[in-house]
């Protein structure tokens, strides 16, 4: 998978963040946290690899939160799935 790609997924995956921090059903902390693993997926300055690896690991510590509503938890599952392809270095 090209840098290109990987590029792509994360960009994809900032947006499906933004769907949430959108969705007025979800909770003000939890949109703040999402918010901000928003802004480092999109922070050019890291690899691609070590961007996807920070968004994993705050995004896996949401998933704990039991104030996220279950539609919410399910992206977020998703959009950990899609970050794990861009953080292994080929």
């Amino acid at each position: 998978m090209g840098d290109a790609e990987k590029e792509e997924i994360i960009k994809k995956c900032a947006d499906m963040l933004g769907d949430i921090v959108d969705n007025i059903t979800v909770p003000r902390n939890i949109k703040k946290a999402m918010g901000v693993v928003k802004i480092k997926l999109r922070n050019g300055d890291e690899s691609l690899a070590l961007r996807a690896a920070a968004g994993i690991s705050d995004l896996e510590v949401l998933t704990t939160n039991p104030n996220i509503p279950s539609h919410a938890r399910t992206v977020v599952w998703s959009i950990i799935t899609q970050l794990e392809t861009v953080s292994v270095e080929d």
